[in-house]
């Protein structure tokens, strides 16, 4: 197939793209490349490019004919934390749910039969300590989350017997990526534990999340994109698994068990997150035969220990604005690389 990878230089895209090469995929990416400098776990796949952020190319007159003759989008291109949303609320929304809609807009236009789009399991936001599946009701807390489920209420608006879109809401991920983000919990724990031996919670650790490994991400992406039409047509999906919903303290007990010497600590003031939801996962392993996740929480610790202890990692260095996502687009737009609105600023060649 001939696949538009949206986001193909982020945390899941350079993951996906060498897997869908290696299935021998025709990828072109699309991707502002906010974080180029952030690089951490192995090399990043070199792949064609049309564009770089996404709300200048549907903006462009030529982005129909630009899109014409792709098979599929995998749509992963986005603000991707709740801090970013939170610290940008408006560029989260116009960003994640307006540009998203114009580009699926665009590809129907284009005839691009097949649309994946990267949304969330944050949809749920604050659901309770019951298993929600694809059917319940979503109650999004954070404008992160609520970009999302704009976001899957207008592309799917466009379904038709010509188009095609299909909604993964990913648990949270984990797993080493050429593309780290430190700001996710598995990830973060890990992290703290190997640096300070404090695995160190911001909360009280007792509310709910599901968890799936980055890997598992990019195998739901190939299972769908692969799947026949009828099996995908104007479904959503959990990604992970059942069984891999876990209160935030139980995964703070697998990164102590997992990092020798290490204890669990938690920040002053730690109270309940408002995010509080488990996640059943059974839909999609029973609609994609191919989607068969590899990882669990406790394999995963194994990984990033061994990763982090190997690269002599610091807490310096994942608590920083290479590693820590707002903090970097903070730093960028400091120092005058990046406006307010997260556009590259381009400087002029002295004269």
């Amino acid at each position: 197939m001939k696949i538009l990878l949206t986001g193909h230089l982020g945390y899941i895209g350079t993951v996906l793209a060498p897997r869908l090469l290696a299935r021998g995929h025709d990828v072109t990416g699309l991707d502002s490349d906010l974080f180029a400098e952030c690089s951490f776990a192995g090399p990043v796949a070199h792949i064609p490019s049309i564009g770089g952020d996404v709300r200048e190319f549907v903006a462009e007159e030529d982005s129909i004919e630009r899109l014409r003759g792709f098979d599929a989008v995998i749509h992963l291109a986005g603000l991707s934390n709740d801090p970013l949303g939170d610290y940008r609320p408006g560029l989260t929304q116009e960003i994640n749910a307006r540009a998203s809609f114009e580009l699926a807009r665009l590809a129907k236009a284009a005839g691009v039969p097949r649309f994946v789009f990267a949304s969330s399991c944050s949809n749920y936001g604050a659901s309770g300590d019951q298993f929600i599946s694809e059917a319940g009701t979503l109650n999004p807390v954070t404008p992160y989350g609520l970009s999302k489920v704009e976001a899957e209420v207008g592309i799917s608006a466009l379904a038709d017997a010509s188009f095609s879109p299909t909604f993964l809401r990913a648990s949270t991920a984990y797993g080493l990526s050429p593309r780290l983000r430190f700001d996710l919990v598995v990830n973060n724990l890990t992290a703290w534990a190997c640096t300070t031996g404090d695995v160190h919670l911001k909360s009280d650790g007792s509310p709910w999340r599901p968890i799936v490994h980055v890997e598992d991400i990019a195998l739901a992406y190939i299972a769908t994109v692969e799947a026949p039409r009828t099996e995908v047509h104007c479904e959503v999906f959990n990604v992970g698994q059942t069984s891999e919903n876990y209160q935030i303290r139980e995964i703070a007990e697998i990164v102590r068990d997992v990092v020798p010497g290490s204890k669990i600590a938690f920040a002053d003031g730690a109270s309940p997150d408002l995010r509080n939801y488990r996640v059943d996962c059974n839909y999609i392993a029973l609609r994609l035969h191919a989607f068969k996740p590899q990882w669990t929480c406790r394999r995963g610790v194994e990984q990033l220990f061994t990763a982090f202890t190997e690269s002599g990692l610091t807490v310096e260095a994942f608590e920083g604005p290479r590693f820590k996502r707002i903090a970097h687009l903070k730093q960028r737009i400091d120092e005058g690389s990046l406006n307010e609105h997260l556009y590259p600023v381009r400087q002029l060649a002295a004269a």
